[in-house]
């Protein structure tokens, strides 16, 4: 501001502390609503973002620099924040703000399944183990699975349970409740997986640690109801669900090279990936829809009945359960509008899982396999993480329901 004055320089200084005001005032408000873990990408993220406004200041002096990088700050924080606020208010499918979590699994693309978990490096000390298996849990070894009766659980995120650390996740609790010394529960669960994956695992990676199991559980529906009302549905899937596990799991080489800390970079990693990828994201056609979805419905049938049948070749016996969520949370985040199905909304979930949830008892009894009826009441809102995963709470209490009926099924055999 002395003589003489260089305009060219408080222009610059003024706009990296609106920036800053406003860059702040992002913090403050993910922290308030816990939403900003230390060490996750999205803390990474504004570290950056300040990284760049402090060079801003700093290089005054050198107006082109300064322009250079206030620039480059301004459209890091307009394409983190802007893409929240679009997909908010869905007019985007997906934002660009880095995770609040740090990254507690590692996927890698897999030809049939496109995505499958890296085993945790020794020593890691994060809340989330996955074993040599690729399964979610503690190591174990043949000569002990072989003198327990063996539980294989089979989902999504719901059996994943990625909202809950070590020891709290309901096939822990569930083994804990069937009496650890003579149960081993294994936990099959990737997020994002539909009954397609869920056939292929069974049918393909059923045993783990060179022992088949002697009853397998499904936790299912969610993943499914993502293909609801897409045209000319795929059998497989091939359409929309099974491709957006690819980006769902993040397993893109380029995705997985560029820094998650800049959505500028994730941006051009996304449009290199629509470009030139031989596996592009995909773009469905469809329409919103409450209605029940036959050939949704046709497709879920034939894979219940397909599982069901390996199952029973084998010997294994197979229960049957549909997943279930908290829908008034649910349906209380109205921006959330489609959730995770591009022609589902929130309020229609409810009806289309229900209807899901009528065919897996209708085969159960008619193929001779146990469902166990879940009643969604005896849940509170606290018992879930974020209105779809459970919480702690959650996942004992549901542990906890399902406990007798799956003793009572699960009879081991000679090995």
């Amino acid at each position: 501001m002395a003589k003489p004055r260089r305009f060219e320089r408080m222009i610059a200084i003024l706009v990296s502390l609106v920036l800053a005001v406003v860059a702040g005032a992002v913090v403050w408000r993910y922290q308030l609503a816990s939403e900003l873990a230390p060490g996750s990408p999205r803390s990474w993220y504004f570290a950056y973002v300040a990284i760049l406004l402090g060079l801003g200041i700093v290089c005054a002096r050198w107006p082109r620099i300064t322009m250079v990088v206030v620039s480059l700050a301004a459209i890091e924080l307009g394409l983190g924040l802007g893409s929240v606020a679009l997909t908010r208010h869905d007019l985007a499918k997906s934002d660009l703000l880095p995770s609040d979590r740090p990254r507690e699994v590692i996927r890698t693309w897999h030809p049939l399944l496109q995505a499958t978990n890296v085993p945790t490096s020794a020593g890691d000390s994060g809340k989330y183990h996955v074993n040599s298996q690729g399964l979610r849990g503690r190591e174990r070894s043949s000569g002990e699975l072989r003198d327990k009766t063996v539980v294989a659980v089979f989902g999504g995120s719901t059996t994943e349970d990625l909202a809950v650390r070590d020891g709290e996740t309901w096939p822990e609790r569930l083994e804990a409740l069937l009496g650890g010394e003579r149960f081993a529960v294994l936990n099959h669960g990737v997020t994002s997986n539909s009954t397609v994956q869920i056939v292929i695992r069974t049918a393909f990676y059923q045993p783990a640690f060179g022992v088949q199991p002697d009853c397998a559980v499904y936790l299912v529906g969610g993943g499914d109801v993502t293909s609801a009302h897409i045209r000319s549905l795929d059998p497989g899937f091939a359409d929309y669900q099974t491709p957006l596990l690819i980006d769902a799991l993040e397993v893109r080489r380029v995705e997985r090279l560029l820094p998650s800390a800049s959505p500028l970079l994730r941006l051009l990693g996304r449009l290199a990936a629509f470009a030139f990828d031989t596996a592009r994201p995909p773009q469905p056609e469809g329409q919103l829809s409450g209605d029940p979805d036959p050939a949704l419905e046709a497709i879920f049938t034939r894979n219940v009945r397909t599982i069901s049948a390996i199952n029973r070749q084998r010997g294994i016996a197979t229960i049957w359960i549909g997943e279930v969520f908290d829908h008034a949370s649910l349906e209380a985040a109205s921006w959330r509008g489609s959730l995770w199905a591009p022609f589902v909304r929130v309020g229609d979930l409810r009806a289309l899982l229900s209807r899901l949830t009528g065919i897996l008892q209708r085969e159960a009894a008619s193929l001779g396999d146990t469902y166990v009826a879940v009643d969604e009441t005896q849940f509170e809102a606290a018992d879930f993480w974020d209105g779809e995963h459970f919480s702690p709470t959650g996942s004992a209490r549901f542990a906890a329901l399902i406990a007798p009926r799956v003793a009572a099924a699960c009879r081991k055999k000679q090995r």
